[in-house]
């Protein structure tokens, strides 16, 4: 494995322990796709580093776990938002 992508591992790696950030996240901070993020921490990193790959694989699970609230929490503020918008256009109509 070339060095330059061994360092991405780990350093994608000590991210994601250290701030919890899911593989998109981490993806967009090192400028890589989903897929490189997810292969590089559950692959790569295994041969590299089995220990850190532990602790990855406990925060990736973790967010697994709570993927769902994530979900319907932007579900709510998609719609909160729209009525929100709506509310406004309603106004504007009653003060015309």
């Amino acid at each position: 494995m070339k060095d330059y992508i061994e360092e991405r591992v780990i350093e994608i790696s000590n991210y994601i322990i250290e701030t919890g950030a899911t593989v998109r996240e981490a993806a967009k901070v090192f400028k890589v796709s989903k897929s490189t993020v997810h292969k590089d921490v559950s692959e790569r990193l295994l041969k590299i580093n089995p220990t850190l790959w532990m602790e990855v694989k406990k925060v990736l699970e973790q967010n697994k776990a709570e993927r769902h609230i994530r979900g319907g929490r932007a579900t709510r503020n998609k719609y909160k938002a729209k009525m929100m918008e709506n509310q406004t256009e309603i106004s504007k109509i009653k003060a015309e």
